[in-house]
Formats: structure tokens, sequence, C-alpha cells
């Protein structure tokens, strides 16, 4: 595998098929997030919006861990001194914009989640659009178990849509962990298998996706994005129609069909 290094922290394996894999390389600290890492992460989903060469993301952790959450020893956690909610504040809203960039970006994102997905971990898995879990991934809102609300980095939003009020405040209220069984019959996670097929796993669900027009790809997204807080089941249908009759214009609507009549990979051209 050809990975090129583009920051520290964090490496990108563009593979040149539309794939790219994406690895947190903290692998002696279980990839916890420091500033550089999140700053790392925040640029990429952020450039990914002008990307249309990378259709699906494959988001894993390197080592034993997807991620245990936050590094302690930032500048998030210093004691009391001038400036320090503010400062904080400036570092909170930094972090929270991962999470927005990960689902602003048309992309499809892949969580490949192995050992523990704590605190920010469980937000960034949380954030993508599909988790897969090996058989030993765990997973807690660390937050609230660092005198912080469990709430944070998006978990109050995703984990009620994922798992249901049930689970979710379970999780929030304590702190405590999740096994992969139970990600997956609560619904956190779509499939479960061993460590070592985790990721040729995530792969060919990325092959999958790359089987589908681009267009439709993003635009699917993007109305899942829409849809899941439309007010009513009218602006939902608003949303597909618009979605529906902008793809029957393109030219890739029409190779997907002849595609799907031929049993032949169709290939694409993005218009």
């Amino acid at each position: 595998m050809t990975v090129e290094d583009t920051y520290s922290e964090l490496l990108i394996d563009a593979r040149g098929d539309g794939i790219e894999i994406v690895t947190l390389n903290r692998p002696a600290a279980l990839n916890a997030l420091s500033p550089s890492l999140a700053g790392a992460l925040r640029t990429y989903f952020l450039e990914l919006r002008a990307r249309l060469d990378v259709r699906v993301v494959v988001l894993r952790g390197e080592g034993r861990a997807f991620c245990a959450g936050a590094d302690l020893a930032s500048a998030a956690f210093v004691p009391n001194e001038a400036g320090a909610a503010q400062a904080r504040m400036a570092m909170q809203q930094f972090f929270a914009d991962i999470v927005r960039a990960m689902r602003a970006c048309p992309q499809p994102i892949i969580a490949l989640v192995q050992g523990p997905a704590c605190g920010g971990g469980l937000s960034l898995a949380a954030a993508a659009d599909v988790r897969f879990a090996a058989s030993d991934a765990r997973f807690n809102a660390a937050y609230v178990r660092i005198g912080l609300g469990g709430c944070d980095m998006g978990s109050g939003y995703f984990l009620p849509r994922l798992v249901g009020q049930s689970l979710a405040s379970e999780m929030l209220l304590t702190g405590n962990f999740i096994g992969a069984e139970r990600a997956l019959t609560s619904g956190l996670v779509s499939r479960v298998v061993r460590g070592e097929e985790l990721l040729s796993a995530g792969l060919a669900l990325a092959d999958d996706m790359l089987r589908t027009a681009p267009m439709a790809l993003r635009l699917t997204k993007e109305t899942l994005n829409q849809t899941i807080d439309a007010p009513s089941l009218d602006a939902a249908l608003t949303m597909e129609d618009r979605q529906q009759v902008l793809l029957l214009g393109t030219e890739d609507h029409q190779t997907a069909v002849a595609a799907f009549f031929s049993k032949e990979r169709p290939v694409y051209r993005d218009a």
C-alpha cells in the first residue's frame, strides 16, 4: 500500500480508485486527539468538499485502538488562568468543526472501529455514514467520566438518532462502555467482523458504493443529512423529488440503466 504522509499524525492512502483510507496515526497514545491531529482531520474533511475525485473515505485507527478521545495534555485542559475560558471555547469549536466537516463533505465515510472508541473517538465514529466494528471494539462517552458533560462533539445529537433515547442516555449519563455485539444490536454499527477482516470489509463496502453514479452518491448523502431533521414528510419528499429530477438529467443515469440491463459494471463520467 502506498501511503502519502500528508500530516505527521494522519496518514492518507490515496489509492487512485476513488477511495481514500485515512488513518489516525498516534498508536502509542491510542490515537488520542491532540490539537495537531484534530487540525489535520479538520483540514482534510474541509478540503474534501472540493475533491470530487475522492468518492468514498475509509476512516480507521493505527494499532489497537480506533481513538481514545481527546488528549488530556492538550491546551483545552490547562489550569484556570486569564483568558482560559476564551481559549477553551476556541478549542471546543475547533474540535466540533471536525464533525461538521465530516457531515458536510459529499463523500460517504466508513468508520472501521477496533478496540476503544472513547469520547471524541465515539463522536468521530458516530459522525461517519457507516460504522463497521471489530469484535474487540468498545464504545463510551468518556467526557462525563472526567467531570464534563456527556454530550460533546455531536454525541448528544448523533447517539439518540442511532441507538434511541434510552441507550443514548445510558451511555451519556454514565460513560459506561458497550461492546461490539451490543453496538450491533442497537444499530450503532452495521456489521461486526474479526479484526483482521475489518479493512477488507470496509473496502468491499466502499467498492459497492463506487458502483453507484458519482453525483447520485453525493446527493444521497446530502439528502439523508437533510431528511433526518426534516420538519415533515412533505419537506422530506420535496428534497427527494428535487434530487431525483436532477439525477434523471445526467448521462451517468443512462449509463447506470444500461449497466443494470447488461449486468456489467458501469463506467461513469460524472456527467
